[in-house]
Order: structure tokens, then C-alpha cells, then sequence
């Protein structure tokens, strides 16, 4: 007869031995849409990047975070150690974003995001930071950084005088948002992974 294990709760041996079940491993990129926050449950009732995998048939759990009102790029994944590993500021893991800031970017204030500014008395490590567009009331800008501070890239734009009108991430290590829609998921492929998890 079958006997209910409670992986949370029950030990079970065999001949002495603890048994620890093995756990497939699965890796997903969601793009976020703006309007869901990146946390498993939220106490104000708004939508979560979880909702989407509630009945996926392991629980997964997001790999670093995304704004509320941002989109883009977001990792999940139920391999602790992989989320461990590139969340550790020690890899630097490369996080690039395609940013519409308001009113015209100079020249000069491209070269202080390169060098880095000052947030939250600190300086912001070199950011790469390449031109897309300038128009009369805007400028695109992607804009690639490894640290992973608190609304960095809003509070970097903020810094030059500007404000962010609308900010995607496209780029989380070696893992491209490509074309995939809105509110949409993908597993990474098997060469994805292995990029991931040797990221350096």
C-alpha cells in the first residue's frame, strides 16, 4: 500500500540512508508585462508574475526582479543554486535595457551614465550605454549594467536630469528577450541553460 510523503515535513530512509528526491530542474523566460509586480503573492491584491504559473507542475520562483511598472525580461526557475549563483554580485551578470527617457539626452550626459553617477550615495559602476534615438521630447538609449540596485536604472536616468518614460529589459546574462510577446513564456533551450549556468 502507497503511503502520502510530505516532502516538506517527512524524512524518509532506506537501510539508514536519508532518500532525497531528485528534483528536474526547469528553466523559464517570462516577458513581464508593466502591471505585475515580481513577487510570489501581493498583500495590495495586484497581479503577480505568478499568476501565469499557478498550475505549472513545479513551483517555480523569479530570478531577481522587475519594477512594477517595467517590462521585460524575467527568469524562473526552481535551481536554487543557479539563482544563487547569478544573482551574486561577485558574477556580474550583464542586464541590458532599452530606455525612453524624456526630453533630449545630451552627449554629455551619455558620458556621465558611461563613467557612472550618483545614487543613494554611491557611484553606479562604468554602464555601457549606446544611442538608439533622439527625438524633440524623447531619447532611446540601451543601456547595459551588472549591479543590481534598487530601481538602478530609473534612479541613474533621474541623476542626469531626466526621467524614464518607458523601460524593458531585454538582455539577462546571456538570455535574449528576442520576440517573445508580452505576457508570454518560453523554457530556455538546453544551450540556453548551459550558457546560464556557466555564466562567468
Amino acid at each position: 500500500m502507497g503511503i502520502q510523503v510530505d516532502e516538506s515535513a517527512d524524512v524518509v530512509c532506506v537501510d539508514g540512508q536519508q532518500v532525497i528526491p531528485e528534483c528536474e530542474k526547469h528553466y523559464i523566460v517570462y516577458n513581464k508585462p508593466v502591471g505585475e509586480v515580481t513577487t510570489v503573492s501581493d498583500p495590495e491584491g495586484r497581479a503577480t508574475v505568478m499568476d501565469k504559473f499557478r498550475d505549472y507542475p513545479v513551483r517555480l520562483f523569479p530570478v531577481g526582479r522587475l519594477d512594477y511598472d517595467s517590462e521585460g525580461i524575467l527568469l524562473l526557475s526552481n535551481d536554487g543554486d543557479m539563482m544563487n549563483r547569478v544573482l551574486h554580485p561577485s558574477f556580474e551578470i550583464k542586464k541590458a535595457y532599452l530606455v525612453r527617457v524624456s526630453n533630449q539626452v545630451s552627449d554629455d550626459e551619455i558620458v556621465r551614465l558611461r563613467k557612472g553617477v550618483m545614487i543613494d550615495g554611491r557611484m553606479t559602476s562604468p554602464a555601457e550605454v549606446r544611442l538608439i534615438r533622439r527625438e524633440t521630447f524623447s531619447t532611446d538609449l540601451l543601456i547595459t549594467i551588472h549591479e543590481g540596485r534598487n530601481r538602478q536604472v530609473r534612479k541613474m536616468i533621474d541623476a542626469i536630469g531626466h526621467q524614464v518614460v518607458q523601460l524593458k529589459r531585454v538582455q539577462f546574462g546571456p538570455i535574449l528577450l528576442g520576440d517573445l510577446p508580452a505576457g508570454m513564456w518560453r523554457k530556455l533551450t538546453d544551450e540556453e541553460v548551459r550558457k546560464l549556468t556557466s555564466y562567468n
